[in-house]
């Protein structure tokens, strides 16, 4: 499961989707961190900065929001749907690109875990599918964005099986094609279904990452 990437920064976010990106966020998306997403509302396509980790819409404090969290940064492709913690955002529609230049993985090929960075092999950022959610405190009031990536299995994937322990199922991103932008953020459930799958060997690249000091 991903549970720390790169987001595109506000520059390329500006290029790519020519969207303006509100407030600041850090160079590495760890739980908790807020990072932009991309969504659609009514027509209008936007960037809005949300919290890594989605918050059910049915918590009662900021007590079962944080622990709750720290098990939906990734939500399964396969029960998506059914999931308490994500049916609601995927019933609504509330489906979101999320835009990075690299996602990170334990490689344990050397028999013990490796911090591995995958990204695209033509080195262009790229947009991970998720669902958000917008949760209000019942206890202040205050009113939070938050946001899952979607994962599929990767147990035949010749370059995504390569992480996770040994034994483990294999699971990755759904990375959604730049030409079906648009269909993902405007698509119903069914159709939004129909989309999970993964990108072919070829588009990855895959490599040993040192994390510099400080981050």
């Amino acid at each position: 499961m991903c549970v720390n990437y790169r987001p595109s920064t506000r520059e390329r976010i500006q290029q790519r989707y020519a969207l303006d990106v509100p407030g600041d966020f850090r160079a590495e998306t760890w739980k908790g961190y807020s990072a932009p997403i991309i969504l659609n509302r009514e027509g209008t396509t936007k960037v809005i900065l949300a919290e890594f980790g989605l918050i059910p819409p049915w918590c009662k404090t900021a007590a079962d929001a944080k622990k709750l969290t720290s098990g939906t940064m990734n939500c399964r492709s396969e029960t998506v749907a059914e999931k308490p913690s994500f049916r609601n955002s995927w019933q609504k529609q509330h489906f979101a690109l999320v835009p990075m230049s690299a996602f990170f993985e334990p490689n344990y090929e050397s028999g013990k875990a490796e911090r591995w960075s995958i990204a695209m092999a033509d080195g262009q950022d790229f947009a991970v599918g998720g669902i958000w959610s917008w949760w209000k405190s019942p206890e202040t009031g205050e009113g939070r964005a938050s946001f899952s990536l979607l994962t599929l299995n990767a147990d035949d994937h010749p370059v995504l099986k390569r992480f996770h322990k040994p034994g483990d199922e294999k699971r990755s991103l759904f990375i959604v094609p730049e030409t079906e932008y648009t269909d993902w953020l405007t698509a119903t459930p069914d159709k939004a279904k129909a989309m999970l799958r993964l990108l072919p060997p070829e588009c990855f690249v895959a490599g040993k990452e040192v994390r510099e000091p400080g981050n």
